[in-house]
């Protein structure tokens, strides 16, 4: 698995033809062809930050949605 830093993981944001991912828990995943993110958005939430604190404190599914999405990184310290 690639290692990103939180500020690697910025330019992941589907901005200038970079792909689009986001973190959760010190995990990275791509959302980059998934239909609820279309260019890097996903209600008012965009790819290239870590979105641990959105996803179990303001989405209404939690983490259920994480199964269904390929995780390829990790968070370095």
């Amino acid at each position: 698995m690639k290692e990103f830093t939180f500020k690697e993981l910025e330019k992941y944001n589907s901005k200038n033809g970079n792909p689009a991912y986001i973190a959760v828990k010190g995990k990275v995943y791509d959302v980059t062809n998934n239909s609820h993110w279309t260019n890097g958005d996903h209600h008012g939430f965009e790819a290239g930050h870590d979105l641990t604190d959105p996803l179990y404190n303001k989405s209404p599914h939690g983490d259920s949605v994480l199964s269904k999405i390929k995780q390829i990184g990790v968070i370095k310290d």
